[in-house]
């Protein structure tokens, strides 16, 4: 069995295949800054997927992703999404093992709440790259 069949990203495997025509293995130490899954770490046309860990008692920046779709898997911790419905601010508490779905172009920011554990999820989205505009508020 040869080291690509093992399924790795080695350097001693000897790339025979286009990058496109074989399955790719990043390990967690080899990230791109947040890009596990890219246009730029294995050639992704339509995919990125990453890692984020947002430390205690943090906030992002209120934001939308374009009309990338973004799925996210709560690895640690308790992050909380909040989002605008029309009528008023909307805070969704996720727990290790929750989904969530952010549809195109909604307007939302991701909080940890928590004083002492830092909230990693895992995020996938349908563009090759990551997408995030920022805006000043929740409600357009």
């Amino acid at each position: 069995m040869t080291a690509r069949e093992e399924g790795g990203n080695r350097p001693d495997a000897v790339d025979e295949a286009p990058s496109n025509n074989r399955v790719h293995l990043v390990r967690s130490g080899e990230l791109d800054g947040f890009a596990a899954i890219s246009g730029g770490t294995v050639g992704s046309k339509r995919l990125w997927m990453g890692r984020v860990e947002n430390p205690p008692l943090s906030s992002t920046d209120n934001h939308h992703h374009g009309d990338s779709e973004a799925g996210i898997f709560v690895v640690s911790g308790h992050p909380v999404f909040v989002f605008h419905d029309g009528t008023q601010e909307v805070r969704l508490a996720g727990n290790p093992g929750d989904f969530f779905l952010v549809p195109p172009f909604v307007r939302h920011r991701e909080e940890n709440p928590d004083p002492d554990e830092p909230a990693v999820v895992v995020i996938a989205r349908t563009t090759q790259e990551p997408i995030k505009v920022s805006v000043p508020e929740l409600h357009p």
